[in-house]
């Protein structure tokens, strides 16, 4: 029998307070230098087995980088790394700025094997 929509949606909003900041990854690693930084976020109220950020957030990448996911950390450096999700990539020959849409990010629960 599956999970209730009530269930996943209480498991969701509780586990995201854990996750404090969102940072951008090149595979398993996180990008760093220039003015890079994990942006702090703010969730939404689970609805449907979905949370998402309550804003867009963007991040200042810098130049040779490719963007290919996002994480959720526990901390704005250091901290625990719970994972993310993968993006469409894109390098940044030059230092720019990358975009995440709150719309398009979301963490889902899913029913158990």
């Amino acid at each position: 029998m599956a999970m209730t929509t009530a269930f996943k949606n209480l498991m969701l909003n509780a586990g995201t307070a854990a996750i404090t900041h969102i940072g951008l990854m090149n595979g398993a690693s996180e990008l760093s230098g220039g003015a890079y930084a994990r942006k702090a976020v703010s969730w939404g109220t689970a609805s449907n087995g979905v949370v998402r950020p309550t804003s867009d957030l963007t991040f200042d990448v810098p130049a040779g980088a490719t963007v290919t996911a996002w994480a959720g950390f526990t901390a704005s450096t250091g901290g625990t790394n719970y994972g993310g999700a993968s993006l469409t990539a894109e390098t940044f020959a030059g230092q720019g700025q990358y975009k995440l849409l709150a719309a398009g990010t979301g963490i889902r629960a899913d029913d158990p094997t």
